[in-house]
């Protein structure tokens, strides 16, 4: 198994992106807004393609203690695992903004799961599906699964080990009724989906500038 092939993005590609994401976040704040009645602010500071090692890196350097995670396979002309990441200790701050904060803790503590599992799925369809839709494509996206570990455990579990990996690792921070929370969107791809990726991220740029595209060299 090797995992570290990693595609490699001209800077205009990675702008390209770079929109798309941004376009995936705007997307899900508003499904999410949706969702609770209240007004939702997402932003994306980072935007970045690493190897599995260097997500887990990161994630190691940042966050020193347990993370939970929402998880969600998706397949199409991209297949991977998409993965919304944040500190343990947020969850409940999670879950109080979009539960509302009548609830006593008791009761929070039992809806945990369940809204979890849902936040993911909105936010992480929300993102997928608008970036599917800007590369004229469509995806097919699991159920959502919720687990708790570190960034070893989240990106070990792929779904195939015979081709590598990388990781399109996006920085993201929100706000849902004043309370701010940080986290991560990690989207797992192998060789193909990653060089998949890179023709339609071309093929958008020709789309938005009217232009033909000469990508750059694929491996990094």
């Amino acid at each position: 198994m090797t995992s570290a092939f990693s595609i490699s993005l001209s800077e205009l590609e990675l702008d390209a992106l770079t929109e798309l994401v941004n376009l995936g976040v705007s997307g899900a704040a508003l499904s999410l807004r949706e969702m609770v009645h209240e007004e939702v602010v997402l932003s994306v500071p980072k935007v970045a393609v690493v190897t599995r090692e260097q997500a887990i890196a990161t994630l190691g350097e940042q966050e020193s203690k347990r993370l939970v995670a929402v998880q969600q396979d998706f397949a199409g002309d991209i297949s991977g695992r998409a993965l919304l990441i944040f500190p343990e200790t947020k969850s409940m701050e999670l879950v109080r903004a979009v539960v509302g904060g009548n609830l006593s803790l008791e009761d929070i503590a039992e809806l945990e799961q369940e809204a979890l599992a849902e936040t993911g799925n909105v936010l992480l369809n929300g993102c997928l599906g608008t970036i599917a839709n800007n590369l004229q494509r469509s995806l097919r996206i699991s159920l959502p699964e919720v687990i708790y570990g570190d960034g070893a455990e989240f990106f070990a579990a792929i779904p195939s080990r015979e081709s590598g990996y990388s990781v399109l690792f996006i920085h993201i921070n929100f706000a849902v009724r004043n309370r701010d929370i940080r986290g991560y969107i990690a989207m797992l791809l192998d060789i193909p989906s990653q060089l998949a990726l890179k023709d339609l991220i071309g093929a958008f740029i020709e789309r938005t500038t009217g232009q033909v595209y000469v990508p750059s060299s694929n491996v990094g």
